[in-house]
């Protein structure tokens, strides 16, 4: 089977299973979306650092619009020999205007994240949720763990609440180290993210933000001691509504609950 190199995002790891290239660009095909989000199936594709071109000969095929970004020269002048109708776009995801890319229409965003700045890219789709209602691809196991957790899991944290107050997270399945060479020292996981019917938080997103983020900077201890700089400010009849909460460790509470604790501790 033929070598394809991989995202540098596995350093110098190279995918060699075409299964598993195929499989990820089917993530946010028309024909692999789950009913709900099928409305999505057709619209434009940016591919966040395609390298060497892993996926984008996949991409391609689903005949929609695609574009790419690469930061890096080598493997932008690499794909223009390649696919010289591709539009490569080099520069930095993370700094990017997106709405530049595809101006006035929504997009689908995918890729082979690199590890070291995966948890930035998926905040980075956070701040571009109306312009992106489906994402997916391959990051270290650990972080799709880590967005993907229902509460009350061990891996649940910030990431996972403030994506799963927009979007349905979905693991689809694990890439082991034996598909590279030479295999990582890590496993990948594969997830997609799907936009959900909310449109609002019923709270200022910004308080919501800083609550979670505040609540799980002592994930080890209760609500009560994570929040206390927050309780201290708060209304006693308002403490009285989520007083229910304080005892429990934040990785147990719902979206629901951190929008029900904001709404009476900071508006």
């Amino acid at each position: 089977m033929k070598q394809v190199r991989a995202k540098k995002s596995l350093g110098q790891h190279f995918l060699n299973d075409e299964s598993i290239a195929r499989r990820i660009a089917d993530t946010i095909s028309g024909g692999e979306l789950p009913e709900s989000a099928s409305r999505w199936g057709d619209i434009p594709i940016l591919e966040v650092g395609p390298g060497m071109g892993m996926l984008t000969k996949y991409l391609i095929d689903t005949g929609r619009p695609l574009k790419a970004v690469e930061l890096d020269t080598e493997s932008v002048e690499f794909l223009a020999r390649l696919y010289p109708g591709l539009e490569v776009i080099q520069g930095d995801f993370l700094h990017m205007d997106l709405a530049d890319i595809f101006p006035g229409r929504e997009l689908a965003v995918i890729g082979n994240f690199p590890y070291n700045i995966s948890s930035q890219i998926f905040f980075r789709i956070l701040d571009n949720k109306d312009q992106i209602p489906v994402a997916g691809g391959m990051l270290q196991k650990e972080v799709s763990e880590r967005i993907c957790a229902d509460p009350g899991g061990r891996e649940r944290g910030i990431l996972s609440v403030l994506l799963q107050a927009w979007y349905d997270c979905e693991y689809l399945f694990t890439v082991e180290p034996y598909v590279f060479t030479p295999p990582p020292k890590v496993r990948s996981g594969v997830i997609r993210l799907t936009r959900n019917s909310r449109t609002d938080l019923g709270c200022d997103q910004a308080k919501f933000k800083a609550l979670v983020k505040q609540a799980f900077s002592q994930r080890r201890k209760t609500l009560r001691n994570s929040l206390a700089p927050m309780l201290a400010n708060a209304k006693p009849d308002k403490i009285a509504t989520i007083e229910h909460f304080l005892t429990l460790r934040p990785e147990r509470l719902s979206v629901d609950d951190f929008i029900a604790l904001t709404i009476a501790l900071l508006e």
